[in-house]
């Protein structure tokens, strides 16, 4: 997930189908990467797993939906002094458990040098700082290394930082329904020309990812911004959507390209899965799925280490893993999300967001502490 993006709304605002999505969404990244060594799948399964990498669109209109909802508001009431609150609450979201994986990886490297196998094109040590600071696929480098799903994580800072800006100067609520939907057309459009002819939106990630994620997480905003507007009466918005999502994806199958379809009909798809979040009987609601979707971040963030970890530790043959080993990796993937969730990612985040309040009442104790003196 961040990729998928990874933002939970506050829990009043949660909208449960969506976040069953999102855990779908982190597991086809997953398949996406390990799909070269299921040789033994039927091709058309193996083809719809090659398009994995399509899941990251979808987490970045997410993303800008749910940080419209939850936080365009508390910005605009807040003003300038609401801006930190926000940004070390997203940075408490996703650093701590992005730096546990990069530690994790860098651990392996450095046992792997030891052994005289260090791959120094993949894991240059010299990019670890833009790593650790989330800038590693701002256009500074040329390749992805390190933990190769982070790169969704550092364009989504780049969009959090930008995020206070939109929020200002862009009140949803003033334009009519009809200008936002022309405006999301003209991201739409804006982002297959940013894409400058790219035959995938999964091209050339160190170049096209972070306009990608800017434009994508914009447009899940003004989605986010329809939404306040038909939730209470959703059904007829919900088939409009649904049927521009179906007129999309039949855009693509005739042979438009993907990088102008594809978001068109995520988008589409998105606003219907809100409209129609908690109908009764949505089969996204489910337990196990929303639960799926609370771990996703870890699933996204781990699942990339874990397979190499796993292709050294038992593999011979790379491109063809026999399915019990794979349904081994999976539940590896699996449990080893539950954990870093549990154990790293919610505590972590808890333990940043308290730091504020904390400086706070060390300031006000020492300023007591000065005047009693």
């Amino acid at each position: 997930m961040s990729a998928p993006a990874p933002t939970a709304a506050v829990h009043r605002h949660e909208l449960r189908a969506l976040t069953g999505m999102r855990g779908i969404a982190a597991w086809f990244v997953v398949l996406y990467h390990i799909r070269l060594s299921l040789d033994w799948l039927p091709p058309t399964l193996l083809a719809v797993f090659a398009k994995g990498y399509l899941a990251v669109d979808f987490f970045f209109l997410l993303s800008g939906f749910v940080i419209w909802l939850s936080w365009s508001a508390r910005l605009r009431h807040g003003g300038v002094r609401a801006v930190p609150s926000f940004l070390w609450r997203r940075l408490a979201r996703i650093w701590p458990l992005h730096i546990v994986v990069l530690g994790a990886t860098l651990a392996l490297v450095l046992a792997l040098a030891a052994t005289g196998r260090h791959d120094a094109a993949h894991y240059p040590y010299a990019e670890l700082p833009l790593h650790i600071a989330l800038m590693q696929t701002w256009g500074f480098t040329d390749h992805l290394a390190w933990n190769d799903p982070s790169w969704s994580i550092s364009t989504e800072w780049a969009a959090y930082l930008l995020f206070p800006l939109i929020a200002f100067a862009l009140d949803w609520r003033r334009i009519p329904s009809l200008g936002v939907v022309a405006a999301i057309v003209g991201l739409l459009g804006l982002l297959h020309v940013a894409m400058a002819g790219s035959p995938t939106l999964g091209f050339e990630i160190w170049t096209y990812g972070l306009r990608r994620c800017l434009i994508e997480f914009a447009v899940g905003g003004a989605l986010c911004s329809l939404w306040e507007r038909w939730r209470d009466a959703p059904i007829l918005p919900a088939l409009v959507a649904i049927g521009c999502t179906v007129v999309a994806y039949a855009a693509k199958l005739s042979g438009q390209p993907e990088t102008l379809t594809v978001p068109a009909a995520f988008a589409a798809a998105l606003l219907a899965l809100a409209l129609t979040s908690g109908l009764r009987g949505n089969p996204l609601e489910i337990p196990a799925l929303h639960y799926l979707g609370e771990i996703s971040y870890a699933t996204y963030l781990s699942h990339f280490l874990l397979f190499v970890i796993f292709k050294l530790a038992l593999l011979d043959d790379v491109h063809s893993i026999a399915p019990i080993l794979v349904a081994l990796y999976l539940a590896l993937v699996l449990g080893t999300s539950v954990a870093l969730h549990h154990l790293v990612e919610r505590p972590a985040q808890s333990w940043m967001n308290q730091i504020p309040a904390r400086l706070r009442r060390a300031g006000i104790s020492g300023q007591a502490s000065s005047s009693s003196s």
